[in-house]
């Protein structure tokens, strides 16, 4: 007896995935997903597709562009020869992902500074009239 997957509509999928249907409607369009029909032409979801959607949404919270995505699914469909250039497009991203991570770090370097800063001046730890410039260089910070 063949084991059947638990079906979803565009509405148990939209709770269960937290994408609103307009979304999985424009993933949809966009062939980033494939969503199966019924004999009446209704879409259903399958577990299948929440683990795709789930990676999916990994690319794109890593900056993966719509095209990039589409680019990767079209490869991923060709099979395994399309391999390296899956792994290609991936290090591609993980780079560039990796940069805009630096930059929000040194961003949640500086409010965190500046919060410090604030904090010590309200404390009384440093003077009032000691600049936030001057206390940077203080702590090795120079070039904000």
């Amino acid at each position: 007896m063949p084991i059947t997957q638990k079906t979803y509509n565009i509405g148990e999928f939209s709770q269960l995935t937290g994408i609103p249907t307009s979304t999985l409607r424009y993933y949809e369009s966009e062939n980033l997903i494939k969503p199966q029909r019924s004999a009446n032409g209704h879409r259903y979801y399958t577990s299948d597709d929440f683990d795709w959607l789930r990676f999916l949404n990994h690319l794109k919270g890593a900056g993966m562009s719509i095209a990039d995505l589409k680019q990767y699914i079209t490869l991923r469909e060709q099979g395994d020869q399309t391999i390296r250039q899956r792994l290609s497009l991936l290090k591609t991203t993980k780079a560039n992902f990796l940069k805009e991570l630096a930059e929000i770090q040194q961003h949640l370097q500086i409010l965190n500074d500046k919060i410090n800063w604030y904090e010590a001046k309200d404390a009384g730890i440093i003077s009032e009239s000691e600049k936030f410039k001057t206390y940077l260089e203080h702590l090795g910070h120079e070039n904000y």
